[in-house]
């Protein structure tokens, strides 16, 4: 039976960091404070931003709030973010995605400050992932899968992983984040020859494909550890994973479950980010 890679722990001990760190900055009159830009009321950004506003509460970080119309133009868009560039007292920016159709997603993202982007979309600090810089910060689901396997000390220098998913949220940059700690990665996706013979040769498996249950038993062997990053719903109606929990949970020897797995530590990323930009400020 599969050890149970819970994202709660992990989040805890990231969040009880981040609340001492806040706690140092408040002391020395400077209130880590995150800006959140939405355009229009998806539920799934709703519940996102809940889960943002109660661990920032818990932390100490200060929170502002954008809220656009679904309609709203492109330049009222850029507008509030040149506002949160220009607000010296907002250390980090969310930046709900994806936006209305007719705005170009792409030359927002960038409009907004590097040293404000704490959830990795700008073009600079994608670069700064794939070069090992330090210019703003890595995509939090990305840095989440990370976070994970190292509070439950999974070896990765020279382990062997496999990342299904070449997307630039969770895919490449958790590739890059993985390659600068000497794992040995090959980055496959959904029409990749021979995936569960791939998967089976891995070390650690992270699934980042987006399609429930595709990933059964012949996906994988004994000895593996498998993270599982999608969110999907399956014929039921219920929350899962890309990973068919019920076939895997016998075989690997730990895997993440879904929920409760690495979506719980996202957030906890997020308010690291912040406390990080506002020390940095």
């Amino acid at each position: 039976m599969a050890e149970v890679l819970l994202g709660k722990p992990v989040a805890d001990a990231i969040a009880e960091e981040v609340r001492t760190r806040a706690e140092a900055l408040a002391a020395k009159g400077r209130m880590p404070c995150l800006a959140i830009i939405r355009v229009g009321a998806r539920e799934e950004d709703l519940s996102y931003e809940r889960g943002a506003l109660k661990r920032a509460g818990s932390a100490g970080i200060a929170v502002r709030r954008f809220e656009l119309d679904a309609e709203a133009p492109q330049e009222e868009i850029l507008d509030v973010v040149r506002q949160v560039n220009e607000d010296a007292s907002i250390h980090g920016c969310l930046l709900f995605r994806p936006l209305p159709a007719g705005v170009d997603e792409a030359a927002v993202c960038d409009a907004l400050s590097p040293v404000k982007d704490v959830d990795g979309i700008t073009s600079a600090s994608l670069a700064s992932v794939f070069m090992d810089g330090d210019c703003g910060f890595a995509p939090c689901t990305a840095e989440a899968c990370v976070r994970l396997l190292e509070h439950y000390g999974i070896p990765l220098e020279g382990a062997r992983v496999a990342v299904v998913g070449r997307s630039l949220v969770i895919g490449k940059p958790v590739a890059m984040m993985l390659l600068a700690r000497n794992a040995t990665v090959t980055v496959a996706h959904s029409r990749t020859a021979n995936l569960p013979g791939l998967c089976r040769s891995q070390d650690i498996v992270i699934t980042a494909v987006g399609r429930a249950k595709m990933f059964v038993e012949e996906h994988f062997r004994e000895g593996q550890t498998v993270v599982d990053v999608g969110i999907n719903m399956d014929a039921d109606g219920a929350l899962c994973g890309d990973v068919d929990f019920d076939a895997a949970e016998p075989v690997v020897r730990a895997l993440t479950p879904v929920p409760r797995g690495v979506g719980s530590i996202t957030t906890a990323v997020l308010m690291d980010h912040v406390v990080s930009a506002a020390e940095r400020a």
